[in-house]
């Protein structure tokens, strides 16, 4: 008896076994054609979908929906962010409901201005800082610096270098970009998926938060309601001021394909200006739809600082609404420079 019921139990266990191993999602009947050449349209061109039916079912109704935003059969593109979008056909037929998806990207219509720039101004700057942030408040300038064991959050002159206010992170963090809303300061860690909250006066820790569907910390920006964070790839993502839950993302485009490496951030008058990491520009960015709307060359500014081993990449970009202008330095840079920005 006890060996009939272990066989029979082993039996039952092996049989739902395979029927679980060869359960597959059923394929669709049907598949979505589209006129995007290799997968690719720019925003403003009108999207034309059509349902491939092999099977010639009697077809009910067909609902379109791109990222969940219905769609026509023929859809003007413009009121779309760019990049990467599934289009989901959801068919109903013969009491019966099938879903067909396809990848399409949205790119700008229009390629990068670029800009150049004039230098106002040259302000010493700490050689020593890994400079991974920085951003004025009350006419001081604030900054995040990286590395481990050397990561720190300041409060600076920017006219003298003064450090009027320093404290450093734990040895296990890299800190990275900062941004000051309501009196808070928000500052990112790299790798750790910690971020925290200062208050800005006294630069006690009033909290942390984690990251949600972005893997790292890079940079950060606001626009008095909304917190814009970098990760290191072309999505920046729309965090909740109170909560700092990521909300949504932008994807970071142009009209020949995405833009990686995102970093430091500044939003000034509307836009957002970042940093791309390991390049010598800042890149303005329409932060509706994530089009790139031109590209700074900042290229000659590292020969202006003193050259030395530990030189590293240009980095940190500030507005100072107090002047009108916009600061830029970089990793070990002794300069800070004041720039106004020049269309070519």
């Amino acid at each position: 008896m006890r060996i009939f019921n272990f066989f029979t139990i082993l039996f039952l266990g092996l049989l739902l076994l395979s029927c679980g191993s060869n359960a597959k999602k059923k394929k669709s009947d049907f598949s979505i054609l589209t006129n995007a050449e290799k997968g690719n349209m720019t925003l403003h061109e009108t999207l034309d979908i059509e349902l491939k039916n092999t099977k010639n079912h009697i077809i009910d109704s067909v609902i379109y929906q791109l990222d969940g935003k219905h769609i026509q059969e023929h859809t003007v593109l413009s009121e779309f962010k760019l990049g990467k979008h599934i289009i989901e056909a959801t068919v109903y037929f013969n009491n019966e409901k099938q879903i067909a998806t396809t990848p399409i990207t949205i790119l700008n219509d229009t390629p990068p201005k670029i800009y150049t720039y004039k230098i106002i101004n040259a302000y010493p700057h700490d050689i020593t800082s890994y400079t991974q942030g920085i951003e004025f408040f009350n006419g001081n300038l604030y900054e995040s610096t990286g590395q481990y064991k050397e990561s720190k959050l300041r409060k600076i002159d920017y006219k003298t270098g003064e450090v009027i206010k320093s404290i450093d992170l734990a040895d296990d963090y890299f800190g990275e970009g900062l941004t000051i809303l309501h009196n808070k300061i928000y500052q990112l860690t790299w790798r750790e998926g910690t971020g925290f909250v200062y208050d800005v006066n006294t630069f006690d820790k009033l909290s942390s938060f984690k990251y949600g569907n972005s893997k790292e910390g890079w940079g950060l920006c606001n626009n008095d309601t909304t917190i814009y964070k970098s990760d290191g790839t072309e999505h920046i993502w729309l965090l909740d001021p109170d909560t700092l839950v990521e909300q949504s993302f932008i994807q970071v485009y142009t009209n020949k394909g995405k833009i990686v490496g995102i970093n430091e951030m500044e939003w000034i008058h509307g836009k957002i200006y970042a940093n791309r990491y390991q390049k010598d520009g800042v890149a303005i960015i329409n932060p509706d739809n994530g089009a790139v709307i031109a590209v700074i060359d900042f290229s000659p500014l590292k020969q202006k600082v003193t050259q030395h081993q530990g030189l590293d990449v240009l980095n940190g970009i500030a507005y100072n609404p107090e002047t009108n202008s916009i600061f830029v330095t970089g990793k070990r840079w002794d300069k800070l420079f004041e720039v106004e920005i020049v269309e070519q």
